[in-house]
């Protein structure tokens, strides 16, 4: 009886151990950031180019920051992208706002035009380049607004602007290996010089990847959730462990376990990479390491919400630092 009930504990917290990320993360609205990631990864696969997500970008005229989803980059064209993971009917009121009324709600939510939205970051963002050195030649960069999710259904799809893709455009979005996102930009660059493409291309890569960004965290079950990391709490010498992780000189967190089976707490490998501002990532031998508990967690304040939350370690699988 005895070994029945100890085996019955083992088993309970094996399970508790597998079983930390859906806990931890089953009051998070991921959705709509996951929804974000998915497209852009989409995107890269699809016509190539480097895709930028959750930018912060400086605004001037307001002095606060303008948050734009994803900015994709390839030579000769760029595009900033508002991904609006709607789900129901989505049409477009006369005031120019956009109506939405989802399955099982009997009132509907009216959002701000996202194209005159995604039109204002795109300015913003402009004017940014602009004060980092990079003037756009006209028609470089175009914006976009993409309604991925499949329970959307846009009624009279005509009267949305051409910027509007629809989920059913999206669904039938095929590779174009020498047209980078056909149709969307319209005369990119008008003849100009093979070197100043390249100069442009290699200088907006490099300020879009210094450019201020949402710390972002990837979870277990293909989630993402953006916003500010805070701290890590847990037991002191796990925060101890840690005490070097810093923005100011980590980027990047690869999260790996060490140990699974046993009555022994499990334990998880933190593997961190130092921020060099020279290149984007650090070679293997560059990568440091810290061991601690599974128990310990992640302080993280999301966007768009009001709640801080906490994440195990365990359900994490890798964690990103903006400078």
């Amino acid at each position: 009886m005895w070994v029945e009930i100890l085996c019955g504990l083992v088993v309970y917290k094996l399970f508790r151990c597998f079983m930390y990320a859906e806990d931890d993360i089953s009051d998070v609205e991921s959705s709509d950031t996951s929804a974000i990631f998915s497209v852009a990864n989409r995107l890269e696969k699809l016509y190539g180019g480097k895709a930028y997500v959750g930018l912060r970008i400086p605004d001037a005229d307001t002095g606060s920051r303008q948050n734009i989803d994803i900015v994709l980059v390839s030579k000769g064209e760029a595009v900033v992208i508002s991904v609006k993971n709607f789900h129901g009917f989505v049409s477009i009121s006369a005031d120019g706002s956009w109506v939405c009324q989802g399955e099982g709600r009997h009132k509907a939510d009216q959002h701000p035009d996202p194209v005159e939205e995604t039109k204002k970051q795109t300015k913003v963002l402009e004017s940014y380049l602009e004060q980092r050195g990079v003037a756009l030649p006209e028609g470089y960069l175009s914006y976009k607004v993409i309604l991925p999710n499949p329970r959307s259904c846009t009624i009279h799809s005509s009267y949305f602007p051409s910027e509007v893709i629809t989920h059913d455009q999206w669904a039938e979005l095929k590779p174009e290996p020498k047209s980078f996102l056909p149709g969307w930009i319209k005369g990119a660059f008008g003849g100009g010089k093979k070197e100043m493409q390249e100069f442009i291309h290699q200088k907006l890569n490099f300020i879009l990847s210094t450019a201020p960004m949402w710390d972002r965290l990837e979870l277990k079950g293909n989630k993402y959730v953006i916003g500010d990391f805070l701290e890590f709490k847990g037991k002191q010498e796990d925060v101890k462990a840690l005490r070097n992780i810093k923005r100011s000189k980590v980027n990047r967190l690869v999260i790996q376990k060490t140990s699974m089976f046993g009555l022994a707490h499990s334990k998880l490998q933190v593997l961190y990479s130092p921020r060099d501002y020279r290149s984007e990532g650090a070679s293997g031998s560059e990568w440091k390491e810290a061991t601690v508990r599974s128990s310990t967690e992640v302080v993280f304040q999301p966007v768009n919400s009001a709640k801080v939350r906490k994440f195990k370690l365990a359900s994490i699988i890798s964690m990103s630092l903006s400078a």
